[in-house]
């Protein structure tokens, strides 16, 4: 079956996924404010839409990224041992003790509103912090990052699944913490790989359920395709403070959006 275009979907398609490929960040946090705000989809349905959406953008960043060795599979791997099983048993529970999901998804998403605006501000001034928190704290070893690390997963998990935003937001800002010697094109590259499966997983879980518009989707990829590919490709070449403001200015309107 074939279903038709909307222009302003593809377009809207294309600008996400291009800031996905720069900045592994607006999956969720963008899309989905999007798509209710501006397009007045349905709030459950809006997430399953965006779920899919990010995890078949995502893989394609991914592929480009994987291949200019963007991508630390340690912390992929790490990531995904918490937020996979935590995607699952949040679905199961939606499933057995229908949780009013609209109720719970209005609250996550007020709190991820600040914590965006938040984390921007940390990311302006991050040598300030980093140098700060190198003095009182030191740098973790190794057995510490690796549980914080899936600990950060489990977390990423439930998030994803309730109101879809959170994996690149969130997972962007733990690692900065978790492993601050590591370039952001680094970081940002391994929370696009970490979050194909995790969308994936939560995504069939809407959709078993019915909270998907195909339509919708298809015309979300046709933009953000193109979009994620041209930007993993120009990502490696930006310097490094140019990818933390850019990334700081897209979490400062993710959290705007969230909060209006």
């Amino acid at each position: 079956m074939i279903f038709a275009l909307h222009p302003l979907f593809v377009l809207s398609g294309f600008a996400v996924g291009f800031l996905v490929g720069m900045t592994g960040v607006g999956g969720g946090a963008l899309m989905t404010p999007l798509l209710i705000l501006l397009f007045h989809v349905h709030p459950t349905t809006a997430v399953g839409t965006d779920l899919l959406y990010a995890s078949i953008t995502k893989s394609c960043g991914t592929v480009v990224h994987g291949f200019a060795r963007n991508i630390d599979w340690r912390i992929v791997g790490r990531l995904a041992l918490g937020s996979i099983p935590a995607s699952l048993l949040t679905l199961a529970a939606f499933y057995l003790f229908k949780v009013d999901q609209e109720t719970l998804n209005a609250l996550i998403t007020r709190v991820l509103g600040f914590a965006l605006l938040a984390t921007a501000l940390a990311l302006v001034f991050r040598k300030y912090l980093l140098d700060s928190y190198s003095r009182r704290v030191g740098a973790l070893e190794d057995k510490k990052t690796f549980r914080f690390t899936v600990a950060t997963g489990a977390v990423l998990g439930v998030l994803v699944s309730v109101s879809s935003v959170g994996a690149g937001a969130l997972g962007v800002t733990a690692l900065i913490v978790l492993y601050p010697k590591l370039p952001v094109v680094k970081i940002a590259a391994s929370d696009i790989a970490h979050a194909v499966p995790l969308t994936l997983v939560a995504g069939l879980g809407h959709l078993l359920s019915g909270g998907i518009d195909l339509t919708v989707l298809e015309s979300l990829l046709v933009g953000s395709l193109p979009g994620v590919i041209i930007s993993s490709l120009f990502a490696p070449r930006l310097p490094d403070l140019a990818l933390r403001l850019l990334l700081a200015a897209t979490l400062t309107i993710s959290g705007l959006r969230l909060l209006a």
